[in-house]
């Protein structure tokens, strides 16, 4: 029971010191960390548009609740476009196509408070059992 408790007393500790650490990030800097995680949490809307600087035309274009991700010559796109439906863009960048995402429309976030989420559901997986009954069943010499 000790060793439990001292072990909590520890970890309290250590969120407590990462914590302090995020109290030295200015105002524009926190409001930008909690804007991107209401994106990721689908809740803004965005503008994405792909540009072809040479051709001086739009690529393509994506609105909605999306997330992105840069990703070393592309870009991630997920966009909720339902209560339980989702897509998922790839999109090339090059030297001569670019992208710029716009927010749409304001959000309200903190300037004071580093917003943490942790959903205790994604600890249990969710898994997918893909078996051939006629592969078990059968002898093998």
């Amino acid at each position: 029971m000790k060793l439990t408790l001292r072990k909590f007393g520890i970890a309290m500790l250590a969120a407590v010191g990462l914590l302090g650490l995020t109290a030295c990030i200015d105002d524009a800097s926190m409001a930008s960390q909690n804007l991107s995680r209401a994106a990721d949490m689908f809740e803004i809307e965005r503008k994405i548009v792909f540009y072809n600087g040479i051709t001086d035309e739009y690529v393509a274009v994506i609105e909605g609740r999306c997330s992105i991700q840069p990703i070393s010559g592309r870009l991630e796109v997920t966009c909720k476009t339902g209560e339980n439906a989702f897509e998922k863009h790839f999109l090339g960048i090059s030297d001569n196509v670019t992208y710029f995402a716009m927010q749409v429309e304001t959000a309200d976030v903190s300037v004071y408070h580093s917003r943490i989420i942790w959903k205790p559901q994604s600890i249990i997986p969710d898994i997918d059992l893909n078996v051939d009954l006629d592969e078990l069943t059968t002898d093998r010499d």
